[in-house]
């Protein structure tokens, strides 16, 4: 076996490599019957609302209701439920008084699914007249999911304090609904609940109509004569189904920023509990395009506690600091919470490195990001990211050009001096070393470098891996139709129309490639568009349509270049 075959198994080899480390995709569970309560993944249908006037009992197993020596006042549990309705164009979130939690919280401007689309399989049973494809009318994505029983997000409690307070008590509030969508662009929704003799709590969240975040305060009311220890603990509860489908991208779990490192354990390998910190920037949960975040005023004081329970209820909670209040007076915790897309451009204006929830890689990222941007640039003057796609192409390929050009230049004249090859293979058949020295003599004495065509391909690699980050985990791709079947550029192609022919196109570079005069070398070569055609036939489509151009745009410059050299 030459070098050259040897170049070409390890790049295959790359290639598989590559393959599994960033495209393969785990098994994926069956789905099975859905319970009445939630799902795991953010983006998916919302759960069974929490019925109103029921009373959950309270978690013992909850992350911040555990701490010992601690009192728990019972005169602030009798009270009532019910709803305060938080309005505002982006977002439509329900409150509840009990606890002064999270109900609901449905991102206006995305939907769980397109309407009117389908695949080949559902196109092809409705043409047999066979049991026609149910499709659910598309809902606003929901953020919240927990079971009937399970604690809300957004409780506050104070573990490790002098008084803490169970996190289903009942609070006080003015009002049903919190109208945004007219009027002031700031309001606020005040929660109050009180411990005679104790504290007295106000939870007061402030909403901004043009913004997915909002600010909590937590003020906490000495109502004792001697100084208290208080260490709040805000906390988002989610339930995760473990038999639910899961998309195989994506991340439905934990998440969170602490020293500069980001952390998203997979929920299934969660320890029971944990804790990180300090330095905790931000953390909460997430999923694929969309993640709730509670982000701590003094990183440096706060610690993170990550809890699975045996119902499959993740608790994050936000852990200090710990204040002393002296008698009489109050003391203030304070948090922004971030509700809504992972768009690279609304994280970042956040100031707290929340980018960091896009999954773009550690050090993919650095192409991923300035390819994203450059696409969302594109995009502001034609409207259509099909379209920023192929200009993007043509971008990179004018990028390459050069390099592409000297590496069909390379084969080329690689392709020239293969009969000399074939010569000294024969003559040096039993002497592998001597083969060796004469086949590099030969390529001295000609001025060829044999790694000249195959190293330009190898640099578009990264390129290639962080374009794939870019598209595969930019929601601006998510239901963005291109035109005509592909509706959505984050799908795979419905139909597998732009695989096909990107195979195609593959086989027919593929063909036009010197392959050097050693068969077996030259068989590999041609299996290529084979496994690259399986490996895509579930990209994105967006990702599909930059390799299939990039392939045509490949090809002909590979016939103006030999045309060029004949």
């Amino acid at each position: 076996m030459d070098k050259k075959t040897i170049l070409a198994v390890v790049l295959s080899v790359i290639v598989l490599m590559g393959y599994q480390y960033f495209f393969a995709k785990p098994p994926v569970k069956p789905p099975v019957q859905q319970q009445s309560a939630a799902v795991s993944g953010a983006d998916k249908k919302a759960p069974a609302a929490v019925p109103q006037n029921v009373l959950p009992s309270v978690a013992t197993n909850n992350a911040a209701t555990t701490a010992p020596g601690t009192i728990i006042s019972a005169t602030a549990i009798i009270g009532s439920e019910r709803d305060v309705v938080v309005e505002t164009p982006l977002y439509r979130a329900i409150f509840t008084t009990r606890g002064a939690a999270l109900k609901s919280f449905q991102l206006k401007q995305y939907k769980t699914s397109i309407p009117g689309t389908k695949d080949i399989a559902e196109t092809f049973y409705g043409l047999i007249g066979k049991t026609k494809p149910v499709h659910e009318a598309p809902q606003p994505i929901e953020l919240v999911h927990v079971t009937e029983g399970m604690p809300l997000p957004f409780t506050v409690t104070f573990p490790d304090s002098t008084i803490n307070i169970p996190d289903n008590a009942f609070f006080e509030a003015q009002g049903s609904l919190l109208d945004l969508t007219k009027g002031e662009a700031n309001r606020s929704l005040v929660f109050t609940q009180s411990y005679p003799g104790d504290l007295r709590i106000d939870k007061i969240f402030t909403f901004n109509r043009e913004s997915y975040s909002f600010d909590l305060e937590v003020k906490v009311h000495n109502l004792r004569d001697a100084p208290i220890n208080q260490n709040a603990a805000l906390t988002w509860h989610q339930f995760v189904d473990p038999e639910a489908p899961t998309d195989s991208y994506g991340h439905d779990g934990p998440v969170s920023y602490v020293a500069d490192k980001i952390d998203r354990p997979a929920v299934k390998k969660m320890d029971a509990d944990k804790t990180m910190g300090p330095y905790v920037s931000w953390g909460g949960f997430e999923s694929k395009y969309f993640i709730a975040a509670m982000i701590p005023q003094n990183p440096s004081l706060t610690s993170m506690r990550l809890v699975k329970t045996q119902g499959d209820l993740v608790s994050v909670s936000m852990l200090g600091p710990k204040n002393v209040v002296p008698p009489g007076q109050p003391s203030v915790f304070k948090y922004k919470l971030f509700l809504g897309p992972k768009d690279f451009n609304v994280l970042k204006a956040q100031g707290i490195k929340l980018e960091n929830a896009i999954d773009f890689g550690d050090w993919l990222k650095w192409l991923a990001i300035p390819m994203l941007l450059t696409l969302k640039f594109i995009y502001g003057y034609i409207h259509n990211y099909g379209i920023a796609i192929i200009l993007l192409t043509i971008l990179i390929k004018l990028i390459f050009w050069p390099l592409g050009n000297k590496s069909y230049r390379s084969m080329k004249e690689m392709q020239k001096l293969q009969p000399k090859m074939a010569e000294l293979r024969e003559k040096y058949k039993n002497d592998k070393a001597r083969l060796s020295q004469e086949s590099m003599a030969l390529y001295k004495t000609h001025k060829v470098n044999p790694m000249g065509g195959c190293l330009p391909m190898v640099v578009q690699i990264p390129v290639f891996f962080g374009l794939y980050k870019g598209l595969l985990y930019a929601i601006e791709l998510r239901h963005a139709p291109f035109f005509w079947w592909i509706q959505d550029l984050s799908a795979k192609d419905p139909y597998y129309l732009t695989p096909l022919i990107m195979g195609a196109t593959m086989f027919m570079q593929q063909k036009m490639t010197p392959t050097g005069a050693d068969p077996m070398q030259a068989k590999i070569m041609m299996f290529m568009p084979i496994i690259f055609t399986f490996m895509f036939l579930n990209f994105p489509s967006g990702l599909v349509i930059y390799w299939l151009l990039n392939n045509v745009i490949s090809i002909g410059q590979q016939m103006y270049t030999n045309k060029k050299l004949a």
